[in-house]
């Protein structure tokens, strides 16, 4: 078990990663109901890349300290960013869907910068995940980490106790957990179609390909 400064009170679930199975086809009327509920952002808005009249829509839930999520953000992000998101195909959003108090302080922080922060932080914080997530003393490495990010002691601190940006991180993953029944991470809603697990570029191409016409 990480040994975890108690940053922020928050009791988070030990989830796992399923399989990147969707579920069964429904009717286009719920599914449009679902997608139009699935759109609405939460307390702090979604932080969107690609347009959006693009024909996939991707949303991702997902956890900053899930290795799953960590490895898709590695492995497969970038090349679904290259290929898809920049050609202007498909539509993106990250949700925080944090598993235990550290993951939502690490959320916190990639919002208090503001929406131009929100995915170099995450990004950043996916890549070294190793480096701040699984060390004796996370939360000060967090700290160290960000400075690149132009935190200093006090922006650091004054972030983590914010209630407003604590709160709406959280009422986020509630959510997701009440409304869209989610379970583990990651968790990716692709044109309201759910898919869990950590997944390569291949997967999701096969996903993606039809739906914008490849």
């Amino acid at each position: 078990m990480t040994t975890r400064r108690d940053a922020l009170k928050f009791s988070g679930l030990a989830l796992g990663a399923g399989l990147a199975l969707p579920y069964l086809a429904r009717p286009a009327r719920a599914q449009n109901s679902e997608m139009a509920a699935l759109l609405q952002p939460g307390p702090l808005g979604d932080v969107w890349l690609g347009p959006a009249d693009a024909k996939c829509t991707i949303i991702e839930y997902a956890s900053m300290t899930c290795s799953h999520c960590a490895a898709f953000h590695r492995n497969t992000w970038p090349t679904l960013k290259e290929r898809y998101i920049d050609t202007g195909k498909v539509r993106f959003t990250l949700r925080e869907f944090p598993l235990d108090p550290l993951a939502t302080a690490a959320f916190m922080l990639a919002r208090c910068q503001g929406d131009s922060k929100y995915y170099p932080i995450t990004d950043l914080l996916f890549d070294q995940q190793p480096a701040w997530a699984f060390t004796p003393k996370p939360v000060d490495a967090l700290e160290q980490m960000l400075r690149q990010a132009g935190y200093n002691k006090q922006t650091f601190e004054a972030c983590l106790k914010d209630q407003k940006i604590y709160s709406a991180v959280n009422a986020v993953k509630q959510r997701g957990l009440d409304v869209f029944k989610v379970d583990s991470t990651p968790t990716f809603f692709i044109n309201g179609e759910r898919y869990t697990g950590e997944m390569t570029v291949e997967g999701m191409e096969k996903v993606i390909k039809p739906l914008i016409g490849a």
